[in-house]
């Protein structure tokens, strides 16, 4: 009975073998990143298949005190009828380090079936031994604490704020970490209170947890990380991050009288808070030097640029599609796009932006594409002038300036003429359809006439004396009317300052929109765009051109109060602030609002042209 048990399993071993796929072996090497000097650490290689001719890389570096032992363990699935069975071979080193250092090994090979498959390679890091009496944390837990010790020192968990820089410019992102350090056994860590870092603006980094282990101040701590995230200082001066504020519970040993043999056995634990607060630290923000380019909108970082376009020669109401692409490492999503000086006889578009930003340890890092469309109206030669962006490099301390050639563009006539209403060729990337901006001409009538007699002409009847007067007075006061009109439109600033309110309304009915749906970052956005946009039209000055630091100037030329002024940088800094700080409030949101429309209210009884 016995032989046969043993008979079947093999059967069902080579069965398991025999579904397994070539390209679905997996061989892989696991041990920890980090430990101790003295302490021993397990390397086990796996593989979901029978192994055999198992070749491991050099271990001189260490003492190898057992292996392999090797376990085999299979499980098996049965699907619609079918079953499907898989083998996990391990293969089990005891290993103790002989010095300290970082060590790499190398990968492991191993055979299955006719096939050599290879392993990922490792990089251990030894620590050395703890300075004090206390038992170090190994790979396999810390000790819990004992009720009778005396308690949780400040020193057996804590939690550490690292600053990555502590000496940096305005908008230079650095790296900001909350590791958890412990020599005892956590249970979990509850209320956790992050500063509000008031002064950046912060993008978070996605942390995925685990238990290493680290030498700090000669003791060997069990850490994880709890938050990493890059603040963007928006301001110079010294900033202070804040505290954070932290709960751990603690598992403690508590002991108690032998009064059998069993008591030395089985031992009782209970769960102990212990309140945690990381230091606070201070920021020195250097201010951006002078000498700033024109075309520097606030980039700081380092970056390239590439522009192209579409066609050098078009026809008229065709469009034309100026396409640029920044990439590089900084405050990339910050930058204000380059601007595309189109000639004044081309209709512009506002541009479509593609953002992909990636933040990790490093910083963010990506690219912004933006698509610029216009559409020339009439034929000839024209120049798109070339493009320019500048940004601060914090590594040299210095401004640099990327620029592009300027793009000859020449534009035939359309089809019917320059000024026919043809269907517009659109070449935008989306392919949006372009509106009709005309109406076709009417085609002459030249059938159907009736004659009358001249007895009912009414040429030189008093019905045609008062018909006569009428017409010539309604054209001398349309006349007097279309002149007043063609004299303002000539007047482009004009234009636009008396616009400045309409454009300024119809983006803040689609902010108030977002704020109801509680789109938090598209509402700060699209806030931000109306208030610049309305300064932009009202002061009659590029958005490129205004800062914060000119804005203000620019408002007391017509006369405008600083209190006022004051309301229009506190709405573009809570803008610019809230769409990275932590959670907002929608009654914050909706205050936000209110504040916008109350100031460009007062500004229209203000600036009144």
């Amino acid at each position: 009975m016995k032989q046969k048990i043993i008979i079947l399993f093999a059967l069902l071993l080579s069965a398991g073998g025999a579904h397994l796929k070539a390209d679905e072996v997996t061989f892989k090497a696991t041990a920890p990143e980090a430990v101790a000097m003295g302490e021993q650490f397990r390397l086990t290689y796996t593989v979901n298949a029978e192994g055999r001719e198992l070749r491991i890389p050099d271990l001189s570096e260490f003492d190898v005190l057992m292996g392999p032992s090797t376990s085999t363990s299979m499980s098996t699935q049965i699907i619609n009828g079918s079953s499907h069975s898989v083998i996990t071979q391990s293969f089990t080193y005891i290993l103790m380090p002989k010095k300290e250092g970082t060590f790499n090994i190398a990968p492991a090979t191993i055979k299955v079936k006719n096939a050599n498959y290879t392993s990922n390679a490792l990089v251990i890091k030894v620590l050395p031994p703890n300075n004090s009496g206390n038992a170090s944390a190994s790979q396999g837990g810390n000790q819990p604490a004992t009720a009778s010790s005396g308690g949780i020192g400040n020193e057996d968990i804590f939690v550490r704020m690292s600053i990555s820089n502590r000496n940096v410019y305005e908008q230079e992102g650095f790296l900001v970490t909350f590791k958890l350090y412990s020599l005892v056994d956590i249970a979990n860590v509850t209320n956790i209170k992050y500063p509000e870092f008031e002064g950046f603006l912060v993008q978070d980094i996605e942390v995925n947890s685990q238990w290493t282990l680290e030498n700090y101040n000669g003791r060997n701590y069990r850490t994880a990380v709890l938050k990493q995230t890059i603040l963007y200082p928006q301001h110079a001066g010294k900033i202070t991050i804040q505290s954070g504020k932290f709960d751990a519970l603690v598992r403690m040993r508590t002991q108690k009288n032998v009064r059998s043999l069993f008591d030395d056995f089985f031992d009782t634990y209970q769960d102990v808070k212990k309140e945690l607060t990381s230091s606070p630290a201070t920021i020195d923000v250097k201010p951006l030097p002078p000498g700033k380019p024109a075309s520097f909108t606030g980039a700081v970082g380092n970056y390239t640029m590439k522009t192209s376009i579409n066609a050098n020669q078009v026809k008229a109401n065709e469009a034309v599609t100026v396409t640029i692409a920044l990439s590089g490492n900084g405050n990339i999503k910050l930058a204000k796009n380059p601007e595309v000086n189109f000639p004044n006889d081309f209709e512009v578009y506002d541009p479509k932006v593609d953002t992909k930003i990636k933040t990790t340890t490093a910083g963010s890092s990506g690219s912004k594409t933006i698509e610029y469309m216009a559409i020339p109206r009439f034929a000839g030669d024209f120049e798109i002038p070339a493009i320019t962006f500048s940004y601060f490099d914090p590594k040299e301390g210095k401004y640099k300036t990327l620029g592009s050639d300027a793009y000859k563009l020449h534009v035939e006539k359309g089809s019917g003429g320059e000024g026919a209403s043809s269907p517009v060729v659109s070449n935008f990337s989306n392919q949006e359809n372009v509106r009709f901006l005309g109406q076709d001409i009417r085609y002459i009538k030249v059938s159907g006439i009736h004659f009358v007699s001249n007895k009912d002409i009414l040429f030189g009847s008093l019905t045609y004396i008062l018909l006569y007067v009428t017409i010539a007075v309604l054209f001398i006061a349309f006349f007097i009317i279309y002149r007043k009109q063609v004299k303002e439109n000539a007047n482009i600033a004009q234009v636009r300052t008396k616009k400045a309110n309409k454009t300024a309304i119809k983006r803040l009915k689609k902010a108030e929109k977002l704020l109801k749906g509680n789109q938090k970052e598209a509402f700060y956005d699209e806030t931000l765009r109306a208030v610049w946009g309305y300064l932009s039209d009202k002061l009659n000055i590029p958005q490129s051109h205004l800062t914060k630091d000119n804005v203000g100037l620019e408002l007391s030329k017509y006369g405008v109060e600083e209190s006022l002024s004051g309301e229009f940088m506190d709405i573009l800094n809570t803008c610019e602030f809230a769409r990275y700080a932590p959670s907002q409030a929608s009654d914050a949101m909706d205050q936000l609002f209110k504040q916008t429309v109350n100031a460009i209210g007062k500004m229209e009884n203000t600036i009144k042209k």
